[in-house]
């Protein structure tokens, strides 16, 4: 019996898709690293790949035993700084590596304790403004702020934490000159698409609520 409501089937069906089972469903999101203050006063580096933003407020899933997550039940304040695509080895530098000592039994294997992230992964920690984790110089967007909640994710094996953004920094090359608004063509996140590196590629388009000045020959999404 043919339930499809009527208008929904395309004249000519697409190959019949399968079913599978990934291990993971990393299905492009943008890498950010979160600075958190450790308990005796130092700084943990942690990349995480599970990231989104609504308003003021960025949603982060980090592993419940990671050193990030014990760090911010404790002392909330952090930033989250986001990477460019060229910067991929440097977030890899920092994969394999833990804050936590002894590693906790959850982690992969090959992983490994490194209390001196920053150096490890050649990257430099700059203070901040209004927290005391230090932001990465190195990275063009630096985001300031505050895990208002931290709870545990459905599965018990993630802790989702609810960050609300204080200060924002940006290198001057991504910013529309005069404005507060990060220019789209000039920056791109590194994304990380089922554990592999990605950036943006060229422009297709640009939604009708965007208020940044368009690049010539680029159409608006149909309406």
């Amino acid at each position: 019996m043919d339930t499809a409501p009527s208008g929904t089937r395309p004249a000519a069906a697409p190959a019949a898709h399968v079913e599978i089972a990934p291990s993971i469903l990393y299905f492009g999101t943008p890498v950010v690293l979160l600075s958190t203050e450790n308990e005796d006063g130092s700084f943990n580096l942690a990349p995480i790949s599970s990231a989104w933003a609504l308003g003021r407020t960025v949603v982060l899933g980090l592993g419940r035993d990671g050193q990030t997550a014990h760090n911010l039940r404790a002392r909330p304040d952090l930033v989250i700084s986001l990477p460019a695509p060229g910067q991929w080895r440097a977030v890899e530098r920092l994969a394999p590596l833990t804050g936590r000592n002894p590693v906790p039994a959850t982690k992969a294997e090959g992983c490994r304790f490194e209390p001196e992230k920053f150096a490890a992964a050649g990257l430099t920690g700059v203070p901040s403004r209004h927290v005391r984790p230090p932001r990465v110089a190195e990275c063009p967007l630096q985001l300031e702020a505050r895990a208002e909640r931290v709870r545990p994710g459905a599965s018990g094996d993630f802790v989702v934490v609810e960050a609300a953004v204080r200060t924002v920094h940006a290198d001057p090359r991504v910013v529309v000159p005069g404005t507060d608004h990060i220019d789209p063509a000039a920056w791109s996140p590194l994304v990380y698409n089922f554990r592999h590196y990605f950036g943006l590629g060229p422009e297709l388009g640009h939604s009708y609520r965007t208020q940044t000045p368009r690049t010539p020959g680029i159409p608006a999404a149909p309406r």
